[in-house]
This record gives C-alpha cells, structure tokens and sequence, in this order.
C-alpha cells in the first residue's frame, strides 16, 4: 500500500476522533484521495505533507494524490511502449501504465475518442495521436523520427495489449530492425483472462484471434485447430457467434467442450460452458453483446494411430472433395495421427495424383 511506504504521517488530534469507516484502497478512487476526506475535513486535524522513500509522489494539503507516480526506476528511457490498458473495468490498470502514460511525450491510440475517456478518469493530460489499421502506414515514419529524436511514445489499443489482434505489430517490428528500444508494459488480456477461468487445459494452448473472412479459409484453418491437441481460442464478434459455432460443429464435432467468455471484467461478464451443439441451442435464442473469446477443447490425440490405407484413402478423399489441395490434405491428415507425412503423401499420390494435376490444369483457365 501507499501509505507503507512513507516515512511519517504527522495527525496530531486535539480530540478524540472516531474510528475510520473501512474503505476501498485509495489509489482505485478518482481523484486519489490519499486519507479519508471526512479526516481531511475536521477542524481539529492537521496533516503534514508526505514524503516517500523513491519518486517524487506526494500529498496535498487537500488530501490528492499528485501525479508524480513513484517508482524505483528513474526516469523512463526514451523508446517505444507497448502499454496494456483495461478490457472493461478502469481498475485493472497498473501504477507503471498510469506513469507511462503521463510521462509519454505522445500516446498514439486506435480511438482516440475512446482512449480519451480513460486518460480523463486518470487525470493524464499527454497528447493523444489516432494510430489504426487505416493509417498506420502514412503515420508510421513520423512516429520513427520522434522515436530516434529520443522522444517516449506510448502505444494502446482500445482494449488490451496492443499488436495482439491490434494494431502496432508491425510498428514494434521496424522500431525492433532499427534498433529503437520497445519495452512492453504488462497489463490486461482478454486471452489470458479467458483462459485461466475457461476450466479447459492451460498447460498448452493454440491463439488464433479473428478467423479469416474468406469462407475457404476460414475453414482450412479450423480443420487445423480441430485437429489439434492444444486448447484453441479465438476471438469471435457477437453477430458472428452462430455462424462459427455451426461451422465449428461440422468440424470440430458437436461433442466436443467450448467456453464462451464474453463482457470480461465488466458489469455484464459472462463464462458459458459446455458442448459445441450445447452452445448452439443456447446462443441461437439468444443474440449475445459484447467481445466474445471463445475456447475449444484441444483433440484427443491417440499415440502411435496407424492408419490403415483405406483410412488414409477416405480421410484424404474427403477433405480434397471439399477444395483442399493435395498437400494440404496430407498436411491436415498427419496432424491427426503419428504417423509420417512422407507416407501419407505416397498414398496420397498413388490415389489422388491424377486428380490432383487436374485440379491445378484446371485452376491455369
């Protein structure tokens, strides 16, 4: 706590006070009222002015905390922040973050008018700069000649990490080829928040964010998620959540376990649980709000599984059936089984090479 970290606190009383009523931690109020205000108020009270044993944080006579966020690292170096911010609920955001964000000589922001909101509450008055999808690029090389300038910038996003489903990968990877430092600052996820509520396995997990918007795609990519071992999470808009479910159902298999999270750490946050075709009958009377991350149970993988070579024929069949190519059958196929990709492309060869060629002669017209 703040107060443990002062050397005094000087509260002669000219009489008998009543004891405090017991209150939340001061540094979660807005503005930081250091001491309850009902004690800053009496007439018979002084306060002496607090000193603290690193940084430069200090109480007013009017019982605020001043801006001045204490810490025993010094000055910030000059580089680019990657500052983690709240999913939902202002309070789970860091001390270091609030002193970041205030010593920052811009912060660049996905929604300006939404990050506005959250430096607001905290009181930090640094210049905010829009940095999205849309303009990342045009705004990218003036953001490096601040940064080899030695200016501080910090980057959010909307929600979380930013570069995770954000913007800002790209930016953190240039700052990283031109040696321009960029220091993380740990914060909120709504991937880890997820998963260690979700009661699937932790131990290992496979994150996929947002799915692809091409319908093939799309499903390429969950027949690889189904046929692996890992907890697979994603993240999936509400309007969108039926439709993933049914496509994930054909794939994954309607037995198989999913957790849908969504509205974490907010007023409304929701962890529903159990099979896929569960979840469909649960979500198809109901039009879910809010950012939803969805979990799904890794496959159980079966050790030493040899195929036999109708198996193989039938498994690969089917997926080139559905538009995959031919390797990637074989890719799709070996993720399920222990066996070697070189003999599963042998059968596959032997039984599909001819259609295969066709396919692509087709796919020159």
């Amino acid at each position: 706590m703040l107060l443990r970290r002062c050397h005094l606190i000087a509260v002669p009383f000219s009489t008998p006070s009543p004891p405090l009523p017991r209150r939340s931690p001061p540094w979660l109020r807005r503005p930081f009222p250091l001491l309850p205000s009902r004690l800053s108020q009496s007439p018979h009270t002084t306060i002496s002015t607090l000193s603290f044993t690193s940084g430069s944080c200090q109480a007013s006579s009017d019982g605020e905390l001043t801006e001045n966020f204490p810490s025993k690292q010094g000055p910030l170096k000059p580089g680019l922040y990657l500052v983690g911010t709240p999913i939902g609920n202002l309070e789970d955001i860091t001390l270091r973050a609030l002193r970041v964000l205030k010593s920052a000589d811009v912060i660049l922001s996905e929604d300006t008018r939404h990050s506005g909101k959250l430096l607001q509450h905290y009181n930090i008055k640094t210049p905010l700069l829009s940095y999205h999808k849309f303009n990342e690029s045009q705004r990218e090389q003036a953001v490096l000649n601040r940064l080899q300038d030695g200016e501080i910038v910090a980057l959010i996003s909307d929600a979380g990490m930013p570069g995770i489903s954000d913007p800002g990968s790209d930016l953190a990877k240039v700052c990283v080829e031109k040696d321009i430092p960029v220091i993380p600052v740990p914060g909120p996820s709504a991937l880890v928040a997820a998963l260690s509520a979700s009661g699937l396995s932790t131990n290992e997990f496979t994150f996929v964010g947002f799915l692809p918007k091409h319908a093939a795609t799309r499903r390429e990519r969950l027949v690889v998620s189904a046929n692996n071992a890992t907890t697979q999470v994603f993240f999936v808009p509400p309007h969108k959540l039926c439709q993933f479910l049914e496509e994930a159902s054909s794939i994954f298999g309607q037995s198989r376990r999913c957790v849908v999270a969504r509205e974490i750490t907010k007023l409304y946050e929701e962890f529903w649980r159990g099979t896929i075709v569960e979840a469909i009958e649960a979500f198809s009377v109901r039009q879910p709000k809010g950012e939803i991350t969805l979990l799904i149970e890794g496959a159980t993988i079966v050790e030493d599984e040899i195929l036999s070579d109708s198996q193989l024929e039938n498994e690969l069949g089917e997926l080139i059936s559905k538009g995959h190519s031919l390797s990637m059958a074989v890719k799709l196929v070996a993720s399920g089984t222990s066996m070697k990709r070189k003999a599963i492309y042998s059968v596959a060869l032997e039984k599909f090479g001819k259609l295969a060629q066709q396919h692509d002669s087709d796919d020159k017209f």
